[in-house]
């Protein structure tokens, strides 16, 4: 059995002010070509299919037309459970359609879902809160995907009903996969559990959360899970959540982040993309490729001396999305941006580094780029006008800077 594991979609998601819905349609067909091509017989989707709890338009469209044609009309189901960007009820409240498309959508983590019986040959056989049971027309053992979509911790607390304290929230959660795992997922079947927490080894590293990520260790989030939570039975932990592919450990089975489709923050400049395609088969190894994806504009930071050594970057490197720094001894001009701007219609934003006199003895100072905005503009005036602002025009400057916030 065959099955695609991807997560963090992130469908609507603009980078400032570029949207990628362009680039999330080529990447969404460059999955369905994968699926084809490897004779996949599902998908699991970890959670963070939309951007926001109130996806745009076109981002929903985008989403079921894309993704009814990854089921190859039902034949192949797709199961996707929500992420912490994702509305868990708006998230659930397609899936009596949806479902007869062979998708089936898990929006909490305590989700019911119905037993169903596609003409496809495709069946969900068995169910259980948290927990459901595909059986597919051409294999004699069933799928069996123990589903944790996710949930801040009052939520958790409010579907599972443990103490409030986080170690019996966490032993909670292992008690209710084991006994998950006892009812259902012998050796008879494969067994995946599919997830969007942040699941750790115990007293390993911490991975970090990306950049412009909601995150979901924090106050009013949910605690870190551990790998020693897993049921033993699971084959896989197919998880979502984290942008770049990673393996958190490899016991009780292999316990994978696939990461995002693309890209979506420059700290994320330069990493690969994949999806995983996962061979399983009841007593065998699970064997797990690694497909790299190609579609998407690479996010490249460049640095840059000068205005015109940027341009000249920038006309080498056009089909990228850019985060520039221009270091330079003078603040840029609004012609300097201009330049800038008509050379690449893929600038995000431009970083000025600048060094300039203060007239000290030993010349140059680089301006501290973490300093506030107001300090920058106090810097600012002085260097243009040989003196500080007044207070009038200091509270002028912070009118502005109040109304545009």
């Amino acid at each position: 059995m065959k099955i695609l594991h991807s997560s963090d979609w992130h469908l609507g998601k603009k980078l400032d002010h570029f949207s990628r819905l362009p680039e999330q349609i080529e990447m969404l067909k460059e999955i369905k070509n994968i699926a084809d091509e490897h004779n996949v017989d599902a998908i699991i989707l970890a959670g963070d299919i939309f951007d926001n709890f109130n996806p745009p338009i076109e981002a929903l469209s985008l989403f079921y037309k894309e993704a009814k044609k990854m089921t190859n009309d039902g034949k192949r189901p797709i199961i996707a459970i929500a992420g912490n960007h994702d509305s868990a009820d708006r998230f659930e409240s397609p899936e009596p359609l949806a479902k007869e498309c062979g998708i089936f959508l898990a929006g909490k983590p305590d989700f019911l879902a119905e037993t169903t019986n596609l003409d496809t040959g495709v069946e969900i056989s068995k169910t259980d809160r948290g927990f459901l049971e595909v059986s597919l027309p051409n294999y004699d053992y069933p799928l069996r995907i123990i589903a944790t979509a996710y949930a801040n911790e009052q939520r958790l607390k409010t579907a599972f009903n443990p103490e409030n304290t986080e170690e019996e929230l966490r032993d909670y959660l292992q008690k209710y996969w084991a006994d998950l795992a006892d009812k259902y997922c012998d050796k008879e079947g494969v067994n995946i559990l599919l997830s969007h927490l942040f699941i750790i080894k115990k007293d390993g590293e911490i991975p970090e959360e990306p950049e412009d990520e909601k995150p979901i260790l924090h106050v009013g989030g949910v605690q870190s899970v551990y790998s020693s939570n897993i049921p033993k039975q699971m084959d896989y932990v197919a998880l979502g959540h984290l942008h770049r592919k990673q393996m958190i450990d490899d016991t009780p089975c292999p316990i994978i982040y696939s990461g995002s489709p693309l890209s979506f923050s420059f700290s994320e400049a330069n990493q690969k993309k994949y999806v995983l395609i996962l061979d399983l088969e009841p007593g065998n190894d699970i064997k797990i490729e690694e497909v790299e994806l190609k579609s998407g504009k690479p996010l490249l930071r460049k640095k840059c001396n000068g205005v015109s050594e940027a341009i000249e970057w920038l006309e080498a490197n056009k089909d990228a999305l850019v985060e520039l720094t221009i270091v330079s001894d003078e603040f840029l001009t609004a012609e300097n941006k201009r330049s800038l701007y008509d050379a690449h219609d893929g600038i995000i934003s431009i970083i000025p580094q600048v060094t300039q006199k203060i007239g000290s003895a030993n010349g140059t100072e680089e301006i501290n780029m973490a300093e506030s905005v107001t300090e920058h503009f106090r810097n600012y005036f002085k260097a243009e006008h040989g003196q500080d602002p007044n207070d009038e025009i200091m509270d002028l400057f912070k009118e502005i800077i109040s109304e545009e916030k």
